[in-house]
């Protein structure tokens, strides 16, 4: 059965990074149409009002701002989001919290192919829109703290508030997340990940293997390095170089 065409519009300031996404497109993902180009912001949101893309493919920075300007300037996100950029660091924090997809330049192709089937499969199963919509109020927060965090599962996602983390804790090269609630999940990603991601959002790693939601710590207790304990009763071990750091946080 022949998968449903995809209307794309490329968002990209240089024309031949424009051509070379058109190109691999046409040759790789066969199922994507090219509906429209533009070359900054504003040509970016008429082409999405006047195309009504399923798909739209955003470099970061250009000129006169960027893509997360533009988000921010469209009413409705109605279509599914494809990040390029050249910068790894720019901003990467908030796509990987809200699982947004997005590319490195150059393109890699076998990523670029990886995307597309993973925007043809939310579109299948009707999943779309929810990273972009989770990307748009972390960027709306207004301060350095985000909301939400988009969670993989072999089965699909969850999306968890962050005030309802207890904390990670490490699991191999996986990391359960604790909840407020009395539930835990495992995700398929490294605890490192996580600190990394939530560290700017009221997170601090105090050991190897916890990374604690600093919200939800009722006390300490003394020892070489110390305990956390968490609202949920639960007291964790804080590494002796991580402990000053921690009473820093309590210092006021």
């Amino acid at each position: 059965m022949q998968r449903p065409e995809i209307k794309a519009v490329i968002i990209e300031d240089e024309p031949v990074s424009r051509e070379t996404l058109r190109n691999y497109l046409a040759k790789y993902c066969t199922t994507v149409s090219v509906v429209a180009e533009a070359g900054n912001i504003r040509d970016g949101q008429s082409a999405i009002e006047l195309h009504k893309p399923d798909l739209v493919f955003l470099d970061v920075e250009m000129p006169y701002g960027n893509g997360f300007d533009l988000l921010e300037s469209v009413d409705e996100v109605d279509f599914e989001l494809v990040f390029v950029t050249a910068f790894s660091h720019y901003a990467l924090k908030a796509l990987n919290m809200s699982a947004s997809y997005y590319l490195l330049k150059p393109i890699d192709i076998d990523e670029l192919v990886s995307a597309v089937e993973k925007v043809q499969d939310n579109l299948k199963n009707k999943d779309r829109l929810l990273s972009a919509r989770i990307l748009k109020e972390n960027l709306n927060t207004g301060e350095n703290r985000l909301k939400r965090i988009v969670l993989p599962e072999l089965d699909g996602f969850e999306i968890a508030q962050l005030k309802d983390i207890l904390y990670c804790k490490a699991n191999d090269n996986l990391t359960d997340f604790y909840f407020t609630n009395g539930k835990r999940k495992t995700i398929c990603k490294t605890l490192k990940h996580f600190d990394e991601m939530l560290a700017p959002s009221g997170f601090l790693r105090i050991h190897k293997s916890h990374l604690i939601n600093l919200e939800h710590v009722k006390g300490y207790k003394r020892g070489k390095g110390g305990y956390a304990q968490m609202t949920n009763g639960d007291e964790l071990e804080i590494a002796v170089r991580r402990k000053q750091e921690f009473l820093e946080e309590f210092s006021s």
